[in-house]
């Protein structure tokens, strides 16, 4: 049954949920340039805002997840929608089957509350980044209010499950100063589209892999 659900079920919920989130994809995802690794592809919501020049791998360890977003690109190009340079890989964030330095930029979307090992995603995020590249990330995370951030940790036991491992109380943000990174933090706050307050604190910035590093 937990099979069933996160193949079937739960990508469904994710999309019909998110549809409010479809304005900040087109403006964080149409400035990326270059090669670009998407970690975290899921059914490929981002995958039409990406620029037509752009270079994109895209990244998921579900197959189901990679199925459903090969459709939606097979769908677009059907309509005769001009995409991006577009591969689709089944791959593990936290050991990414790529070479050092090979990635102009990387996406993160709503993705680290989720993946097991996030500290381990971010430090492979950095390793593919070229240096100067930058990490695009747009995260929840928890909340700096303490009283929100005690609903969290009460709820996220229950949230986990029927999220499919989504963590609501996890301080993604800080992980990506702690690899080293030059942290430029565009938006914080709860965001109006992503309901409840326990669920909705999030982060949007880019993250610089120095030049020296």
């Amino acid at each position: 049954m937990s099979g069933f659900y996160e193949d079937k079920i739960f990508p469904v919920i994710l999309d019909v949920g998110l549809r409010k989130l479809e304005e900040d994809r087109r403006r964080l995802v149409s400035q990326l340039r270059g090669k670009v690794l998407e970690v975290g592809v899921g059914t490929g919501a981002n995958l039409p805002h990406y620029p037509v020049d752009a270079e994109v791998v895209g990244i998921e360890p579900g197959a189901a997840m990679l199925t459903k977003a090969q459709r939606r690109i097979d769908t677009l190009t059907r309509n005769q929608v001009s995409l991006a340079d577009i591969s689709l890989q089944q791959a593990s964030a936290e050991a990414l089957p790529f070479a050092d330095q090979c990635f102009d930029q990387v996406l993160m979307f709503l993705v680290l509350c989720t993946i097991p090992d996030a500290e381990r995603a971010v430090a492979e995020a950095v390793r593919v980044l070229k240096p100067g590249g930058e990490i695009h990330f747009f995260e929840h995370v928890r909340s700096p209010d303490a009283g929100v951030a005690r609903w969290q940790d009460r709820v996220d036991p229950l949230w986990r499950k029927i999220a499919c491992g989504c963590h609501l109380n996890r301080a993604t943000d800080k992980l990506l100063a702690a690899q080293g990174l030059e942290v430029a933090m565009n938006e914080q706050g709860y965001h109006p589209q992503m309901g409840l307050r326990v669920a909705s604190y999030v982060v949007q910035g880019v993250a610089t892999r120095p030049v020296s590093q």
